[in-house]
């Protein structure tokens, strides 16, 4: 029976490799070396102990078979002392701790990093050949092996595994690192033509290994019947050149290859606000650069005759590696593809009106809306209707003016779904009073501003963060051509919908690269409940909620900075350039349309409505 104490056990290769140890018969126990916070990591397994602790303190363990230390910092972006700490200072603890309990035998996980800058053969005998080690990790790895090998009072083994990568078969990584870091640079080239041949540095080579063939060969290693002292390269027979490495995933990405390379040595460290702007935009750690490549050659030998496995060529399964990557890590997948199918699009005021003709129309696109208002029957009423045209929706019942109450529907909303896509603004509140008889009652004006700039507000606010972390969003604010024209007695209404226009523009010249972007759909006259009150508009034409939806739609699918009607544009732009013609007109529309419940003056009144009914027929 064997029983083994594995550190880095909730890591990329210790996961699997105890998955490994707990699948052989003649397994015992495993006690795996993990933080409080990190326990609920491991798998549940009867045969399975955690032992709660970290490589910063003394072990508190007992005797076992095989202690199994993987634990490491590979990280070249954090500092020399975080490497120290546990690449260093946890394996000199480890070694302590096998020697004090007279544990079996000590598997030591190093890296290929030990042999820094050495060119030429590199064999698993050699180790300190006075090469440099240009990193912190180099350093720090190549220490721990010196820590390990200077001890007598325990057994060793070391393995040094090449650039660990996913899994050959299924693609799976558990983070972006390493050589993952370039994969959102290369998706960018893949908008290139495909056949634009490219040149590039010749700056060294790599030699990547995926991680099933890590934890398969390490499982073997670790039960062979071969001599304390041994040591193991996990890498693969040929190292690679950076550029036929590149050229694999570029295959995949369908990205121009590189047809000529040149020699190039690599900087010490990427230099200038420009290079280092642009390499961390792309998200590659400026200091990663320098330690991209290495020149030694790794042989093999040992490790294949004992494991009798061969890695797989890097060729036949950089596909697989690419697809995982861009259906799980990448940061702009929520970005991709076109239309509106798939998407969620969460609608505020879609009880009625414009916002359930949105919703239905979203729906009929292949989108999911999430339906948000006050009232819970309405809402279930119109998800009935997409439920019956077999489309897919969800209601969520809100008082959009209540913050506490927003806070909770976004919680509940991020719980419910994997992302927002959309955020469409149409929930409002309208109010037609001249300023002189608003004197008196500011209360209108705060009404109004609480529903339709802050309730909305709230909801970005609320959404932009997780926005920001999908590299992806579109927000839809279902503003007025009032504030085009700047239609009388709409002093409320219109400053609340200018607010939000004006928040709008100046936040999308900010999320710009963060994928967020903005539209304002300034609307027509739309018969909708909301117009109900004002009798006065019963002889007005009106757009119906469904051609607004049509509105909303292109909105959502063009993402452009506003949707604008022409008569619209056309009284913006005669406001702009006959100010004081534009002003006494509107006066002239203020004075012929009466206050509600005033008397009315038809003469005017009809004039004002037949001017209105041809300024509609132009916008269709």
């Amino acid at each position: 029976m064997g029983t083994y104490f594995v550190t880095g056990a909730t890591g990329f290769i210790g996961r699997r490799l105890v998955a490994e140890l707990l699948r052989r018969p003649d397994c015992e126990r495993v006690f795996a070396l993990v933080r409080p916070h990190s326990a609920d990591k491991l798998d549940r397994h009867g045969k399975l102990t955690p032992v709660l602790g970290d490589l910063g303190s003394p072990i508190d363990a007992d005797r076992v078979d095989h202690v199994v230390h993987l634990a490491a910092v590979y990280d070249f972006t954090a500092s020399a002392e975080a490497h120290h700490a546990v690449n260093v200072e946890g394996t000199r603890r480890v070694v302590e701790y096998a020697e004090r309990t007279g544990s079996g035998l000590l598997h030591h996980v190093s890296s290929i990093a030990v042999a820094g800058d050495h060119r030429g053969s590199f064999t698993e005998d050699d180790f300190d050949l006075g090469q440099h080690l240009g990193s912190p990790y180099h350093a720090t790895k190549h220490a721990a092996e010196k820590i390990v090998r200077g001890q007598d009072g325990v057994p060793w083994r070391i393995y040094r595994p090449g650039a660990v990568v996913g899994d050959s078969r299924t693609g799976e990584v558990d983070k972006v690192d390493g050589p993952y870091h370039f994969f959102a640079a290369l998706a960018a080239l893949a908008r290139l033509p495909r056949r634009l041949p490219l040149v590039a540095p010749h700056f060294g080579v790599a030699n990547v290994v995926p991680v099933d063939y890590v934890v398969a060969a390490l499982d073997r290693l670790i039960h062979a019947d071969v001599p304390a002292g041994s040591t193991f390269h996990l890498t693969a027979r040929r190292s690679q050149r950076m550029d036929e490495v590149y050229n694999a995933l570029a295959d995949a990405a369908g990205a121009p290859k590189v047809r000529f390379s040149v020699p190039l040595p690599l900087p010490a460290e990427p230099t200038g606000a420009v290079v280092t702007g642009v390499l961390t935009e792309l998200g590659v750690p400026p200091r990663l650069v320098p330690h991209l490549a290495l020149h030694a050659d790794f042989d093999s030998t040992a490790t294949r005759a004992v494991t009798g496995l061969e890695p797989p060529d890097f060729t036949t399964y950089a596909h697989t590696l690419w697809r995982y990557w861009a259906d799980h890590l990448d940061p702009l997948r929520a970005a991709r593809g076109h239309g509106l199918a798939g998407r969620t699009v969460l609608v505020t005021g879609a009880s009625s009106g414009i916002g359930a003709a949105s919703a239905l129309a979203v729906a009929r696109k292949g989108a999911v809306p999430l339906l948000v208002a006050r009232r819970a029957d309405e809402l279930e009423e119109v998800a009935g209707r997409i439920r019956a045209e077999g489309g897919t929706a969800h209601t969520y019942p809100c008082d959009l003016t209540d913050a506490e109450a927003v806070g909770a529907l976004l919680k509940q909303v991020l719980a419910d779904h994997d992302g927002v896509d959309a955020l469409v603004n149409n929930a409002g509140r309208s109010i037609r009073r001249s300023v002189h008889l608003s004197v008196d009652r500011l209360h209108d004006y705060e009404r109004t501003m609480a529903l339709n700039y802050f309730a909305p507000l709230r909801l970005v606010l609320g959404l932009l963060p997780h926005m920001r972390e999908r590299r992806f969003g579109h927000i839809v604010n279902i503003s007025s051509m009032g504030v085009q024209i700047n239609t009388p007695r709409f002093s409320a209404y219109l400053a609340s919908k200018s607010a939000l226009d004006a928040f709008s523009r100046v936040a999308a010249s900010e999320t710009v690269a963060d994928g967020v972007t903005f539209t304002s759909v300034r609307m027509p006259l739309v018969r909708t409940p909301m117009i109900g009150p004002t009798k006065v508009y019963d002889a007005f034409p009106a757009a119906t909620p469904e051609r607004a939806a049509q509105w909303v739609v292109r909105a959502l699918e063009r993402r452009p900075e506003e949707v604008n009607l022409p008569a619209g544009v056309l009284v913006e732009l005669a406001r702009k350039a006959a100010p004081k013609t534009v002003r006494s007109l509107l006066h002239l529309v203020y004075r012929a349309m009466p206050e509600q419940g005033a008397p009315r003056t038809p003469p005017l009144a009809s004039v004002a409505a037949g001017i209105t009914r041809l300024v509609l027929r132009a916008t269709r």
